[in-house]
């Protein structure tokens, strides 16, 4: 993320629990797929989580863009 999108994060998610929860769930994610991929090699079940964490934090990302483009255009 850019450092804008980051002090955006900062500014409204207090005010905002969704966004302010979507950012959670990504540091979250982030934390637990840097886990598997510091591991030399992932048995079949780790590679299946590994992906499923990788479709939500790609989804949840895509909301909070979705979000912080309504921030950017007030502030616009």
């Amino acid at each position: 993320m850019e450092q804008y999108e980051l002090e955006l994060i900062a500014k409204y998610s207090e005010k905002d629990s969704e966004l302010k929860a979507l950012w959670e769930d990504h540091l979250a994610y982030e934390k637990k797929l840097e886990k598997f991929e510091s591991k030399p090699f992932l048995t079949p079940g780790e590679e299946q989580e590994m992906k499923e964490l990788k479709k939500l934090k790609l989804a949840g990302k895509t909301r909070m863009q979705a979000i912080l483009d309504k921030y950017k255009a007030m502030e616009g």
